[in-house]
């Protein structure tokens, strides 16, 4: 199902979604292949599904997934001296969340918590456990697959011919010359 049809769901952050600042998310790259706010939905929404899945708190979780990379930033360029990227933003994030919303504790320790891997303090909730690895799963869905298929195509269309070079420009909107 696609996340605009699921009404529950978006009963749930139709407020956040409506808010300038989480639509300015539209605005940054994330993981080179997608925008910070479909990557944000994705999140959110997977892990709404999850956590609704398995009797967790499907409300925190929707509305924390959505709001955890709210920061304005290309996290490729800026540095902090505070720390890492990994560290730093998800505390942007919580600052930013704040400002347009009430964050329980738990949606707290969500956003704060969900690099975990990369930083050293576990998810102290479910919720937080659910939105760390919907998160590591986007990642490496936003850009592992589609750097990976880029390159195999990039690498064996020396390989092809004219006829398969036009299905790939035709079906997956390559532009191959």
């Amino acid at each position: 199902m696609n996340w605009k049809q699921d009404t529950d769901y978006v009963e749930i952050v139709k407020d956040l979604l409506a808010d300038e600042s989480v639509k300015k998310l539209k605005k940054y790259t994330q993981h080179h292949f997608s925008n910070r706010l479909d990557h944000s939905i994705y999140v959110s929404y997977m892990s709404y599904l999850i956590a609704k899945r398995l009797g967790a708190d499907y409300v925190a979780t929707a509305r924390a997934g959505l709001l955890h990379d709210l920061f304005y930033y290309d996290w490729r360029v800026t540095k902090f001296k505070e720390g890492s990227h990994a560290y730093v933003h998800p505390r942007i994030a919580l600052a930013n969340a704040k400002k347009i919303t009430t964050i329980s504790k738990k949606e707290e320790d969500i956003i704060v918590k969900h690099m975990f891997g990369a930083t050293i303090a576990p998810p102290k909730y479910i919720e937080s456990w659910i939105v760390s690895v919907v998160d590591d799963f986007a990642a490496v869905h936003e850009y592992l697959i589609p750097e990976l298929l880029f390159t195999y195509f990039r690498i064996n269309i020396k390989l092809e011919n004219k006829k398969r070079k036009n299905i790939l420009k035709k079906h997956y909107n390559f532009n191959i010359k």
